[in-house]
């Protein structure tokens, strides 16, 4: 049975990709901040085919949370992709530069660059010996990361940080899919957080976007920098690595 680490996991982008992995027949282990919605969503996804939801409630930017993170995913057998997804805006609702509070700015470094960083560290061993040949690791990304979108600065800066660090660690470890992928905007309450004037209506929801996402493990495509517009191009693919 293969095996995920899913942080961000108890709503929005990261729930919905933990259900669609699950509906895959994925064990996971699943990381949020709030403990009581995480175990929700993890109720929520055991049982289906034999399925295995661990929740560990955390903040990913604890050194600590993390070892118990990758201790969980040991626990379960090993791990086949992490998915480095929790994140936060720095500020809400977003705000120019010139207002940008240096503590959400350091928060958002905190938990956007330097808790999958060191979750990717501490994951890579398990990673290396992956079961399914090679490991995989999805670094959720942000079309702020490479358009100079007003009011997203301090958020994109961190995104950016993130694709640099994605890409130079596909250039490490050659062996691993090192993904780093912008879902584009979504109907979720992060978006609402970050501009609560906006309609959000016609946006598509995260269920909408995982399973598009997931089409770069299905596929196994190469490491690198993709989007879910892009990835709609793809073939559906799909199935179960065991």
């Amino acid at each position: 049975m293969s095996v995920a680490i899913v942080t961000g996991a108890s709503r929005g982008l990261g729930r919905a990709l933990a259900g669609e992995l699950a509906a895959r027949g994925w064990d996971l282990v699943l990381s949020a901040r709030g403990a009581a919605a995480l175990e929700e969503a993890a109720a929520g996804l055991e049982g289906g085919e034999g399925v295995r939801a661990v929740a560990v409630a955390g903040d990913v930017s604890s050194a600590a949370h993390r070892a118990a993170l990758v201790a969980a995913a040991r626990g379960l057998g090993g791990l086949d992709l992490l998915v480095n997804n929790a994140g936060v805006l720095g500020a809400e609702p977003l705000v120019p530069l010139a207002l940008q509070p240096a503590a959400g700015l350091r928060e958002a470094f905190e938990v956007n660059v330097l808790g999958p960083l060191g979750l990717v560290q501490e994951a890579l061993p398990l990673l290396r010996a992956s079961s399914a040949g090679a490991g995989a690791v999805l670094n959720i990304s942000s079309d702020a990361a490479v358009v100079p979108y007003a009011t997203w600065g301090a958020y994109g800066a961190t995104k950016a940080a993130v694709d640099l660090m994605s890409a130079v660690l596909a250039v490490e470890e050659p062996e691993l899919r090192v993904w780093w992928a912008d879902p584009g905007s979504m109907r979720t309450r992060m978006m609402a957080a970050a501009e609560p004037g906006e309609d959000l209506a016609g946006l598509p929801a995260p269920e909408e976007v995982a399973p598009v996402l997931l089409r770069l493990h299905a596929l196994d495509l190469p490491s690198g920098r993709y989007t879910a517009e892009g990835l709609a191009g793809y073939p559906a693919g799909g199935g179960t690595r065991r």
